[in-house]
């Protein structure tokens, strides 16, 4: 017996290799660092420090990506099962671990801008993105539901404390509460979804029946010879609902306009871009994985969340004026597009490829709105209307055309590198003949553009009476301008993302 156990604990103990997970080490170990600089640095420096808490910042997650990127094979080993089967790493976790440090690197930039208008901490705003990050990479590495929870729970807890970041604003604590509430209500959905797939995958009176129903390699052969059973559906079910509220989807879509106006604007940058892509591939992972022997069953019912959400998010955003609920209205919409791709991934296992150019584009396009949304407000971000964007055109043409690029490539405008994302989404869903949804889809994009196009409008008119011009660093026209450039180049030239991807 003493053997037995001394062997296992020995295989296990084989199986944690560190070094893998160095990437998310050392994120977790830059944070700290962040904090190290508020404890020991001195008041009357405090905007050096600010700055260099920054350029650290933005420097250190550079360095991660590309030891990432470069170290490839010694921090991705594709088909292995590491510490005791709880992470699985596969070249699609690779390119979702590279996105999400990408989308870190977004935030933090908008970030920098953000704090410098507001007196608020930098060092821990940077400290939680980074966390959150990290908590992003080991969520989509998940093979286990135990560490599913615990990474979810980490992303989580840290975008609560950055929705309710700016504590002086009631729209900022509102969105806290509010995002607070439904993260516990998708959390109670989960967990008890999780709990019950568990509970019944351990009934030796089922066939199949194991010890370890957290494992979802082990699950998946359960779910396959009991796919009729009722407790596993509903187990199912509850997992997927509480995974819904990561995509904005329907049925959790009610306050996310609320969460979007009210939270700091690089965090509602964050929750649209990197939130969802892990609601997204977490979802393809159980569709492709534990629930794939439900497909029957899940598909209509998945059909009917993505019709509703798509036709809720742009019909309930064509007569909205308050572009950051606009935003948070056509992120549902985008949603709805995605989990298109995601059943179609049922029938289709290759449309990952097409969800993760979308999603590509959608961070690309995502951050020059939101980068402009910084550049153009003063105090009160939440408050900004549509009408505050006219006439942009004429006062600064930089930003007046990454205004309309980041917006036409939301709207999927040719030649424009959101226009081939739909377009690969909708050739998924034509290849598993889900001509229902295409159809939504297409109505839906048709929506979009009337009201993209109202804000793009409002740019491009003429002002009568004549304001203060809007200045931009050459730093940031450096910047923006390479993501105008690259969304535009991904139009014309999608096959150099997709042979990324393949």
């Amino acid at each position: 017996m003493t053997n037995g156990i001394t062997s296992f604990l020995q295989e296990l103990s084989l199986s944690n290799q560190w070094l893998v997970l160095l990437p998310e080490i050392s994120l977790a170990l830059l944070s700290l660092v962040l904090l190290g600089f508020d404890l020991f640095g001195k008041a009357s420096r405090q905007a050096v420090l600010d700055e260099f808490k920054f350029r650290i910042s933005l420097m250190g997650q550079l360095a991660i990506l590309a030891l990432l990127i470069i170290g490839r094979e010694s921090f991705n080993q594709s088909g292995s099962f590491l510490f005791g089967g709880l992470v699985e790493q596969s070249d699609q976790t690779f390119l979702m671990r590279c996105f999400f440090i990408l989308g870190s690197i977004f935030v933090t930039v908008l970030a920098s801008r953000f704090l410098s208008k507001a007196n608020l901490p930098k060092a821990e705003y940077y400290h939680l993105c980074l966390l959150a990050c990290a908590g992003f990479m080991l969520l989509v590495q998940s093979a286990q539901f135990v560490l599913f929870f615990v990474s979810l729970e980490l992303v989580t807890i840290a975008f609560y404390i950055l929705v309710a970041f700016n504590r002086t604003n009631a729209l900022s604590l509102e969105a806290g509460l509010k995002y607070l509430t439904l993260g516990a209500l998708s959390s109670a959905f989960l967990l008890f979804g999780i709990v019950l797939l568990y509970g019944i995958s351990g009934n030796p009176n089922l066939e199949g029946y194991t010890s370890l129903g957290f494992q979802f390699s082990q699950l998946q052969e359960f779910i396959h010879l009991n796919a009729d059973n009722t407790i596993v559906r509903v187990g199912a079910l509850m997992v997927i609902a509480g995974i819904c509220f990561k995509l904005g989807a329907f049925p959790f879509q009610i306050w996310i306009p609320d969460v979007y106006q009210g939270a700091p604007t690089p965090t509602t940058a964050f929750l649209a871009t990197s939130s969802k892509a892990a609601g997204v591939f977490v979802l393809i992972q159980l569709l492709q994985g534990p629930f794939l022997a439900l497909s029957e069953f899940l598909i209509p019912i998945l059909s009917i969340i993505c019709t509703i959400t798509i036709l809720y998010g742009n019909i309930a955003a064509s007569g909205q004026s308050n572009v950051k609920r606009l935003l948070g209205l056509s992120g549902i919409s985008h949603a709805g597009y995605l989990l298109m791709g995601i059943i179609a991934s049922f029938l289709i296992p290759e449309s990952f490829v097409a969800v993760f150019f979308y999603l590509c584009l959608y961070l690309l396009s995502s951050f020059l709105v939101f980068g402009l949304l910084i550049q153009i407000s003063q105090e009160e971000e939440g408050q900004l209307e549509i009408g505050a964007f006219r006439g942009l055109y004429s006062k600064n043409a930089f930003l007046g055309t990454m205004g309309i690029i980041g917006l036409g490539s939301l709207a999927g405008i040719p030649p424009l590198g959101g226009f081939i994302g739909k377009l690969l989404l909708l050739n998924v869903a034509f290849q598993a003949e889900l001509y229902w949804l295409i159809g939504v889809a297409l109505v839906g994009i048709v929506i979009s553009i009337y009201y993209y196009f109202g804000w793009i409008r409002a740019m491009l008119t003429e002002q009568e009476s004549e304001e203060k011009a809007i200045a931009i660093s050459f730093e940031d026209r450096i910047i923006y301008g390479f993501i105008i450039a690259l969304i535009v180049l991904l139009g014309l030239i999608p096959g150099i993302l997709i042979s990324i991807i393949q």
